[in-house]
């Protein structure tokens, strides 16, 4: 497959939607991101590295972070997670706190944010910095050093989690949250606020396209089994309220954040990152799950 030629058709026809869609404004510093951005890498498995665009310029990755969180909290709790968050979509907005009470305490999904703030939960418990601890994976799942978080997007996520604390403080009371909440609240916007390029999160995102093992290693991050599964749970949960859709209209397992990033995977050929800011009334990027939906297209690539 000819990846450079394909990005270059998918370039073209994406650009003239460059700036359709409003870039997010609830996290005040994520609002001074240009809406013209647009880049996307491709990493195959066997090294080969197809860029378009501002492929190298560094964002922030949001709840793609919850993605490596998740596959964190599998290595060190393994099936016991399960117990305190679950495996369905919500069918409700990230950040909604409707279910908790009726479902006492237990999320629907890890990629939503209540879900997540269980993930970081885990994560403050077995990690004693969760966030470097967290950084210092994801240098090794994308082959690349210094990977760290924004502080000034880590601080105006915080100064503004006002939510977050509702739904953390929630699940407190329902027990399904063990360390301080504003532990937990600390190590989560960290997360959100890494900072990272598409080639880095397109390297990243590969093992899932191995079958859980780093390219060009021996490595294995999850078994074959728990690979397949969380490759599962990106198709039906990792893009919002809007999976159903997403799955119609690209037909890949991905990952989005509110930073303007999708990190998605062809299983046995790559990992994909593509970044365009403006973002759909779903909170996926409207340029970017464009481009995704061009790649299958053009390439006939998909898992269906």
């Amino acid at each position: 497959m000819d990846y450079g030629r394909v990005l270059e058709q998918i370039h073209a026809t994406v650009l003239p939607t460059l700036g359709q869609g409003k870039v997010a404004d609830y996290i005040p510093e994520l609002a001074n991101v240009s809406p013209t951005h647009f880049g996307m890498a491709i990493a195959t498995l066997d090294g080969q590295v197809h860029t378009i665009g501002d492929a190298r310029m560094g964002f922030s990755i949001q709840s793609i972070s919850k993605l490596f969180a998740l596959v964190m909290a599998l290595k060190v709790e393994g099936d016991d997670l399960w117990k305190r968050v679950g495996r369905e979509p919500s069918g409700t907005p990230f950040n909604s706190l409707v279910q908790l009470e009726h479902e006492a305490g237990k999320p629907r999904n890890p990629f939503i944010n209540a879900g997540a703030l269980v993930v970081t939960d885990i994560l403050c418990t077995r990690f004693a910095v969760p966030e470097n601890a967290l950084s210092d994976f994801l240098e090794k799942l994308s082959g690349t050093p210094a990977i760290h978080y924004n502080h000034r997007v880590e601080r105006s996520e915080r100064r503004h989690s006002d939510r977050n604390s509702a739904m953390a403080h929630f699940m407190k009371s329902f027990g399904n949250l063990r360390n301080p909440v504003d532990q937990v609240l600390d190590a989560y916007c960290r997360h959100c606020a890494i900072e990272m390029n598409c080639v880095q999160l397109a390297k990243a995102v590969s093992f899932l396209a191995n079958h859980g093992r780093i390219p060009g290693s021996d490595e294995e991050v999850l078994d074959v089994s728990r690979s397949k599964r969380l490759s599962a749970l990106m198709l039906t949960c990792g893009t919002y309220d809007a999976a159903g859709d997403f799955a119609f209209r690209v037909g890949l397992p991905a990952k989005s954040g509110v930073g303007g990033g999708i990190v998605a995977l062809i299983p046995g050929e790559c990992g994909i990152c593509v970044w365009s800011p403006p973002l759909a009334e779903s909170g996926n990027s409207f340029s970017g799950s464009l481009a995704l939906e061009l790649l299958t297209t053009l390439t006939g690539r998909s898992i269906f």
